[in-house]
């Protein structure tokens, strides 16, 4: 340590102070940096570009439910490592490490409350957590959404945001497509709505499976949505694909989806949904 930093470490008024890191943050679409106070405030979307930024469950949450006021669920047990999978690292540190960066047990949650006066159960997947990856954990969370929104007779409503299958537990990762299928027939089967919010990126079995058996289907603007990537299917087909195939506003000129939402118009969108589709639930 030199005497300059020495000196300065000892002075009273050299106590830690906001640094550009925390005051702000760098737009991944157009590179511009803006406060952070006003990229929070604009619900974490950029003010100049108007690029919609990943976020997590407690930001969902607050940001749907009427007055952010929502009830957590539990989220069932699972095995941790039922393959006991290990690659470069073991996949124990791996879930270690992502539940230290996130403060989650795993990358899907659940919470009712209430979206314009109707009940609703609304699950979020985290793309922060291990990229959103779907294994035993996500889909057992994601049956208990499912069977919880029956049991209060209210709508699930899902938030995707997910790379695919989990590796790290192989076939058990795949099955969960399956059982999300089978648990949504049983939300059906009790007249209750599925509504599905895809947003970037929502991408592999998590596309394959119940990202797309909504029975409306809403994306955020410019969300990334597909099975695999565009490399590979033009590989595959030996074919120039159009710009932004996979983007929202592209599925939805091709009927893939059913509307692209703004993120500031998403609780009255979801609220007027639900009174057309479940309009006895209202409160």
């Amino acid at each position: 340590m030199s005497w300059l930093e020495r000196v300065r470490n000892a002075l009273p008024f050299a106590a830690k102070r906001d640094t550009a890191d925390n005051l702000w943050h760098k737009c991944r679409e157009c590179q511009q940096m803006v406060f952070v106070k006003e990229w929070q405030d604009n619900l974490n979307v950029c003010p100049r570009c108007d690029h919609h930024d990943r976020i997590g469950a407690s930001e969902r949450f607050l940001q749907l439910f009427d007055g952010g006021l929502h009830e957590i669920l539990a989220a069932p047990a699972a095995p941790e490592d039922p393959l006991k999978f290990k690659d470069t690292k073991k996949y124990t540190d791996r879930i270690k490490a992502a539940r230290a960066q996130t403060g989650d047990r795993d990358a899907y949650q659940n919470a009712f409350g209430r979206i314009g006066g109707h009940p609703a159960v609304i699950g979020v997947q985290d793309f922060a957590f291990m990229g959103g990856s779907m294994g035993v954990a996500v889909g057992e969370a994601f049956v208990a959404g499912v069977e919880e929104a029956i049991k209060r007779g209210a709508p699930y409503v899902a938030i995707t945001a997910a790379g695919g299958a989990r590796m790290q537990e192989g076939t058990l990762s795949l099955m969960q497509m399956p059982r999300a299928t089978v648990a949504l027939a049983r939300l059906r089967r009790a007249g209750l709505p599925y509504i599905v919010l895809l947003t970037d990126p929502t991408t592999g079995g998590v596309t394959a499976s119940y990202a797309m058996l909504g029975d409306v289907q809403i994306s955020e603007p410019k969300a990334l949505i597909g099975f695999a990537g565009q490399r590979v299917i033009e590989n595959t087909i030996r074919e120039k694909l159009p710009e932004g195939f996979q983007r929202a506003e592209y599925l939805l000129d091709h009927g893939m989806i059913d509307m692209v939402v703004h993120r500031k118009e998403l609780p009255a969108t979801l609220g007027r949904l639900i009174s057309y589709l479940a309009p006895e639930k209202a409160a």
